[in-house]
């Protein structure tokens, strides 16, 4: 089998190859893994079926495009395309039905998952305290009390509070794109702890049971996971 993993950034990029990681061991399932990051979110064109702009890097303004890509590639063959991405201020919901929509309109020969963090991927790595606390040992537990997994509350200004007590309001005030270097950071530090099977996101359990089902709808060789490597596409 082989996965190929579209993300919007690289920090998030690794939350979801470690993680995807965990389920396709999990499931049994020997597969070759390819997470190719892009450059921001964007925005699906007007129209769909147009060719990108020329210098296009965000995920959503070429999603249309790489989904004829994979289909004329992989089509007919043991291939999982997955997008995943934040919601930001878009209804998850509609998000995930629209770009369903995409991945069946243009790549009907190969199996589509989509994975939809609820505002940001901060959502998935704040459903694992163990998690954090194991990366950030001075982290406020108490104050993690505080977030509902899902919740539309500030997810990476909530996990700021949690790992950074002491300064945490000073670190909120800096904003972007300084903050960038800690989104980045504590999505490498705290997702090398993270456990896909105890993860309390709603979210997050929506995209291991949609790529759990990919799985069973397939004919996989059973065995130990093949390598896995993440570039740019």
């Amino acid at each position: 089998m082989h996965i190929e993993i579209l993300t919007e950034d690289k920090s998030g990029s690794v939350v979801v190859e470690r993680l995807t990681k965990q389920i396709v061991k999990s499931a049994g399932v020997s597969a070759d893994i390819a997470v190719r990051p892009h450059k921001g979110c964007g925005n699906l064109p007007k129209d769909w079926n147009n060719k990108p702009p020329k210098f296009a890097g965000a995920l959503l303004d070429l999603l249309p495009a790489k989904c004829r890509a994979y289909n004329k590639v992989y089509g007919g063959t043991d291939t999982i395309l997955v997008v995943v991405m934040d919601s930001d201020d878009k209804d998850p919901v509609e998000l995930r039905r629209e770009l369903y929509t995409v991945c069946r309109m243009y790549c009907p020969s190969i199996k589509s998952v989509i994975g939809i963090s609820t505002e940001e991927i901060e959502a998935w790595i704040l459903a694992d305290p163990k998690a954090i606390l194991q990366a950030y040992p001075e982290s406020d537990m108490e104050a993690l009390k505080e977030y509902v997994p899902d919740s539309i509350c500030g997810t990476w200004e909530m996990l700021c509070k949690v790992t950074f007590p002491k300064n945490y309001r000073s670190i909120i005030e800096i904003g972007y794109p300084a903050i960038g270097h800690y989104k980045s950071t504590w999505a490498d530090s705290i997702s090398e702890y993270m456990d896909a099977s105890i993860n309390t996101s709603p979210s997050f359990i929506n995209y291991k049971n949609s790529l759990e089902a990919a799985f069973k709808s397939s004919s996989p060789m059973k065995g130990p996971g093949r390598s896995t490597h993440t570039r740019s596409f």
